[in-house]
């Protein structure tokens, strides 16, 4: 893919001046034709310049990577941390589910409300300060715990710990977590969730592990226990290791003849590795088979009329050789059933209302 290969529309042409290079970059660590997975680093790529993803977001992911803007906006609505709205410099998260709620983490969250005069996922006046509660931060022996941009920031948080964390940040004073990496601004984090290097100095050099985390080392090293055989000094293993004749067997067996060739004279492992190969010859020839027959808008073998996903499809979506549904039957908004026991259940659905696909600038206008 490259810059010639891609005609934005006026929406996401902005963000393409400015994000399409690492856009492309992203892209390119995908094999060809799984391009789409690359979405994901994507949205928080387009955080890095807007702090959220806005419609205009949505609209250049779905541009640079051939697909539209709802199939962008599923996913952008599915994970929390991908942000509808504009959100501060600084995403404070407190966890609130249950260790660190019995711990006090649902005292800290009121008290940061009172403080900042904000709720979840609200934004203080001055932009800096983003409040939300979590469900979890994967964090239970050190609760409760705060985040700020994904990054832990003070374990075993107090109501006051948490107010004088927000306003050291508020005031642009440098925050050291109480371990985890140095804090930095919720738009330098997405650079590092899109898979770029961290470029700030010392930002990861800050927070040893707490000692609960080390526990289990600790307790072992204190009663002499180790793993049998266990060498230290073993070097960890960097590349895959090369494949064995077996498993070159499996893969590529190669020709043979069958009065040249049997168990006794290749040895066991070698003729089962054969026969193995040869079965999944077999399951693929036949794979292969069903993948060419099963193709849309072609029929069956003989003896069947049509494919069945194919007459479901056509069913559901008609196209110019497939009567449509009479409208006077069908209530508007409502798939043709396909079989009786479908055609009872949908039979007292409402129709589905005009919400509007994530990333529809007129939808979310409306919402304002």
């Amino acid at each position: 893919m490259s810059e010639t290969t891609v005609d934005f529309s006026p929406s996401a042409a902005p963000l393409a001046e400015k994000l399409l290079e690492p856009a492309l970059e992203i892209i390119a660590r995908y094999p060809i034709g799984r391009e789409r997975s690359a979405l994901l680093p994507l949205l928080h790529l387009v955080q890095t310049e807007e702090g959220h993803v806005s419609p205009r977001g949505v609209a250049f992911c779905a541009e640079v990577l051939g697909i539209n803007k709802a199939q962008v906006g599923a996913v952008a609505t599915f994970y929390t941390m991908y942000k509808r709205r504009p959100t501060g410099e600084y995403l404070v998260s407190v966890c609130t589910n249950t260790l660190c709620n019995v711990m006090g983490g649902q005292e800290v969250y009121d008290g940061l409300v009172e403080h900042l005069g904000v709720g979840h996922d609200e934004t203080t006046a001055d932009g800096k300060i983003t409040l939300e509660h979590a469900e979890c931060l994967a964090a239970c022996d050190y609760a409760p715990v705060v985040t700020v941009n994904y990054d832990f920031a003070v374990d075993n948080t107090s109501p006051q710990a948490a107010v004088d964390l927000v306003e050291k940040l508020r005031a642009g004073e440098q925050v050291t977590p109480t371990r985890g990496a140095r804090i930095c601004s919720l738009k330098e984090m997405q650079f590092q969730l899109a898979g770029f290097d961290e470029e700030r100095e010392g930002a990861v050099g800050d927070g040893p592990a707490g000692a609960p985390t080390l526990r289990g080392v600790s307790l072992a090293q204190e009663h002499g226990i180790a793993v049998a055989n266990f060498n230290i000094d073993t070097p960890i293993t960097t590349t895959k290791p090369a494949r064995d004749e077996s498993a070159k067997a499996v893969k590529d067996p190669g020709p043979r003849s069958a009065s040249t060739t049997n168990d006794a004279e290749t040895g066991k492992v070698a003729g089962v590795a054969r026969k193995a190969a040869e079965a999944v010859k077999a399951v693929a020839a036949t794979v292969v088979d069903k993948v060419e027959h099963r193709k849309a808008g072609t029929t069956t073998k003989a003896g069947d009329v049509k494919d069945p996903e194919v007459r479901t499809g056509e069913q559901r979506n008609p196209d110019a050789s497939t009567p449509a549904p009479d409208p006077s039957t069908t209530k508007p908004g409502t798939a043709v059933p396909s079989n009786p026991a479908e055609a009872a259940g949908l039979a007292d659905n409402q129709a589905a209302g005009d919400g509007k696909p994530a990333g529809d600038s007129r939808g979310n206008e409306e919402k304002k």
